[in-house]
């Protein structure tokens, strides 16, 4: 048996594993590059896999680094299943549609305004590749085994990251393979908590927060401090948000301010297709989280949910105070930047990061102290104020990643740390060889381990 990372290896982003066993191949997970200019580059590379001879993908869960590839894998001739969580391919789907939209409008902006050296710009996949792609999948309920073929076997079991994220637990050769995908936190705002595995002859586990712990704070009332403050100057609270997971968290925290009655009356609104869409896919699957009907009925009390462009620029134009929450939750796109083209250089405006940042993005800039950003072509000053919620990340922190990797009854063969910076990766196998003495290994872009 073999493993080849083509993604996701000393980097957070376009989280690709190849495993092949005997005759088999399987790739888990197909996400896309985000994020620094020479990883987005890698999206536009020829993946080294005969795609004839690819088996299935199986998704761990729907996030654009984990998902955001299979458009190009399907345009470019892969035919087989991909498997995932019923909930996942809601959101999968939701999400390439967007990303395909987003990069036909980016490519044509670009054309526009001329800020491209490709004559003209082209998307690296459209709409239309993104829907030829939803037929491929196949849905499985969690803790039930899915057979492949004869020589692999596979389950899913909660994760606890987003709505139906999942760990994936292969079998093949007499072998146990586990691959974390993405791990929740020990105790999340809406979803029921990641489960633990007891047995693993090989583990590969992400490690976006493995070389630090979460602040220990009261996440609702450092939203309402940032509220009231920017309120207090007339401003516009602006919040990049995740369509999914991020944004229906930071609604239910608004939710339970205003039954509390310490929001201010100003207008809360979801500015992003995307974001209703999976608001809508949380309140469908209600037996994957924790939300009550009365927390939904709170919930969709508190925000007024925007899809329409007119109602879109309506809201962008009205300069009175008032909560936005808009995608990308990096600033990599989508409307989050119209907000902040008209309102990023005014003092009295502020901005809530609420997530991490991947090196490369806007999102990481404004957190560095940047005094300007480039978005839509032009350089812009940064003069409203920056604020960072740390507390808030759906990526379990190093004790957490800990904690989970304790409750294997014995170590793993072998043990691969990805889905991190490099620094990240490597504090966590420090911490994981001196608390666990466990055989462990930063997984490398494109190197292939062979598996006993």
């Amino acid at each position: 048996m073999k493993l080849t990372f083509f993604g996701g290896a000393e980097t957070v982003t376009g989280s690709k594993i190849l495993l092949e066993a005997n005759y088999s191949k399987v790739l888990i997970d197909c996400g896309l590059f985000q994020g620094l200019k020479e990883l987005r580059l890698k999206n536009w590379e020829e993946l080294p896999i005969n795609l004839n001879d690819l088996n299935a993908v199986i998704l761990t869960h729907a996030h654009l680094d984990h998902s955001g590839y299979l458009p190009l894998l399907v345009k470019n001739g892969f035919k087989g299943k991909i498997y995932c969580t019923a909930a996942t391919k809601d959101l999968t789907e939701i999400i390439l549609l967007d990303s395909g939209k987003i990069q036909e409008e980016d490519a044509k902006r670009a054309n526009r305004h001329h800020y491209t050296k490709h004559k003209p710009a082209k998307p690296l996949y459209d709409v239309e590749d993104a829907e030829n792609t939803i037929p491929y999948f196949k849905t499985s309920k969690t803790n039930v085994w899915n057979s492949i073929n004869e020589d692999l076997e596979f389950k899913f079991l909660n994760s606890g990251h987003i709505l139906g994220s999942s760990f994936v637990v292969l079998k093949s050769n007499g072998k146990t393979m586990v691959f974390s995908g993405d791990i929740g936190r020990k105790e999340p705002i809406i979803l029921p908590q990641f489960e633990y595995i007891e047995k693993a002859d090989y583990l590969v586990i992400e490690s976006t927060y493995g070389n630090r712990l979460h602040e220990k704070v009261n996440i609702t009332n450092q939203i309402s401090n940032y509220i009231n403050y920017t309120f207090s100057k007339g401003g516009i609270l602006i919040i990049p948000t995740f369509s999914v997971e991020r944004a229906q968290e930071i609604i239910y925290l608004l939710s339970i301010l205003k039954r509390e009655k310490r929001l201010p009356k100003i207008p809360v609104y979801l500015d992003s297709p995307m974001g209703v869409n999976a608001t809508e896919v949380y309140f469908k699957h209600q037996n994957d989280h924790t939300l009550s009907p009365e927390d939904i009925k709170s919930m969709l009390n508190t925000v007024q949910l925007i899809s329409d462009v007119s109602a879109s620029k309506t809201v962008v134009n009205d300069d009175s105070p008032k909560i936005v929450l808009a995608g990308s939750g990096m600033l990599t796109g989508g409307r989050v930047l119209h907000y902040l083209d008209k309102y990023i250089e005014d003092e009295k405006n502020s901005i809530l990061i609420a997530g991490f940042q991947a090196e490369g993005t806007r999102g990481r800039a404004l957190l560095a102290g940047d005094s300007e950003i480039k978005f839509f072509g032009k350089y812009h000053k940064i003069k409203a104020e920056v604020f960072k919620i740390n507390a808030f990340s759906g990526h379990a922190d190093q004790s957490e990643l800990l904690d989970w990797l304790k409750h294997f009854k014995s170590p793993p063969s072998l043990t691969f740390i990805n889905h991190g910076e490099l620094h990240q990766s490597q504090a966590l196998k420090v911490k994981i060889k001196s608390e666990l003495n466990w055989k462990c290994t930063v997984a490398k872009m494109n190197k292939e381990y062979y598996l006993s």
